[in-house]
């Protein structure tokens, strides 16, 4: 494929996934993405594999270990903005997706029937945990120029700040990374989002570049704390009461998991 041809590739993907209902689209290199923050620091991480929000591994990796295909070559992020009026696109209904999620799984379950039908391109549908062979989304999101890494571990786009949700899939041909952007609110900001932890994850320095071996660390400077996290999405998880909910038979436990770090960022809200 010649690079004009990679270009209207691409530029047909990125507008395919817009109108699928995609907000936010972008492209990494594979090669690129394997040597990202992330995928370097999590193997190392204390309690990685576990807490809320992990999955059992059933792929023989390792705690914080990728695998993808061998053909994955470059990987298409897709993100959707999740409204502060629209708190259900990230509830859970006892073991159901949230709805949010269910979006990002539609789009990209039809770019991954139109990419190949389009462009004879093979296709992988990432799952969203990294146990069950998928990727560091918020690492790809930023080389892909969706958005970057901000003081609240979170990706902080421009359009919408941190309320977004991403998914992802990989071509196994190379094509033109989008990013990464020349963006960073947090130089400027009174760090909101850390004030408004009621766990105050962000309070203490755990990891430092000399312990492991890169400057990018959780949070930043290393203040982030998974475990601490986890411990207001355990406090989420017990207070979480039983609804009747459209589609059930029988009422359901709904949780409500903490925003309150994304929702004081002031990137992305209109201005008043």
């Amino acid at each position: 494929m010649t690079n004009q041809d990679a270009l209207r590739v691409s530029s047909a993907m990125l507008s395919k996934a817009r109108k699928l209902g995609a907000d936010l689209v972008g492209f990494a290199a594979a090669a690129d993405l394997k040597k990202a923050p992330s995928f370097t620091f999590a193997p190392q991480m204390p309690g990685a594999g576990e807490g809320i929000g992990t999955r059992n591994n059933d792929l023989g990796l390792k705690p914080g270990e990728v695998s993808w295909p061998e053909t994955a070559k470059t990987v298409m992020v897709v993100a959707v903005h999740h409204p502060e009026d629209k708190p259900e696109m990230d509830w859970w209904f006892g073991r159901v997706d949230p709805p949010g999620n269910r979006v990002l799984a539609k789009v990209v379950g039809e770019l991954c029937s139109w990419i190949p039908d389009q462009f004879g391109i093979q296709v992988f549908h990432l799952p969203y945990h990294v146990e069950k062979g998928g990727t560091y989304l918020k690492d790809a999101a930023v080389l892909a120029a969706i958005g970057t890494v901000g003081k609240n571990n979170l990706l902080v786009t421009p359009e919408y700040g941190p309320r977004v949700r991403l998914r992802a899939l990989t071509l196994d041909i190379e094509l033109p990374s989008t990013g990464p952007l020349a963006f960073d609110p947090c130089k400027l900001c009174s760090e909101m989002c850390r004030k408004a932890c009621p766990q105050k994850v962000f309070d203490k320095k755990i990891y430092s570049a000399d312990d492991y071996g890169q400057n990018f660390l959780p949070g930043r400077e290393g203040v982030y704390s998974r475990p601490v996290c986890n411990r207001q999405m355990e406090a989420d998880n017990e207070v979480a009461q039983k609804h009747l909910v459209d589609g059930f038979e029988e009422p359901v436990k709904i949780i409500k998991y903490c925003r309150r770090c994304e929702l004081a960022c002031p990137v992305g809200k209109p201005f008043m």
